[in-house]
């Protein structure tokens, strides 16, 4: 059963998916990033190559052909994904992700706006409904809440 993790109030969900991936993946973990759009998905590409000078994150969308060689996975909400590997799955997508059970880790970005809160809290009480062991965090101050 996956450990879920909830990061609230985050200033710029995309950013903190890139530090908190790059700090994975430095950790040996693999990681799915699951978002809303294609668009966001794009912005997120191109946030993983220059978010930090120094840090290299390989990632590829979901669909590569390179992605079972690929420690970082990216998809939209919007298609149906087939992830190539399954420890570490970050949503900031508004919905629950239908493959959630299959990974070893849960990890749901929620910004600032109201717009993601409400859908975020039918998330948090439908993960904590099937007993999973949750943790949330506020993002602004990086602390366990």
């Amino acid at each position: 059963m996956p450990r879920v993790q909830f990061y609230h109030n985050a200033e710029q969900p995309l950013v903190l998916a890139c530090e908190l991936t790059a700090r994975a993946y430095a950790g040996g973990r693999r990681v799915a990033l699951r978002v809303a759009d294609e668009a966001t998905a794009g912005r997120l590409d191109q946030l993983l190559w220059t978010f930090e000078q120094l840090a290299f994150v390989p990632h590829v969308s979901s669909r590569s052909p390179l992605a079972s060689e690929t420690p970082v996975l990216i998809d939209s909400a919007a298609q149906a994904s087939t992830w190539a590997h399954h420890d570490l799955l970050f949503n900031l997508a508004p919905d629950l992700p239908p493959d959630f059970q299959g990974f070893r880790g849960v990890v749901e970005i929620i910004g600032q706006a109201e717009a993601e809160k409400a859908p975020a809290r039918s998330r948090w009480m439908h993960y904590k409904q099937l007993g999973f062991e949750m943790q949330a965090y506020d993002a602004v101050r990086r602390e366990r809440l």
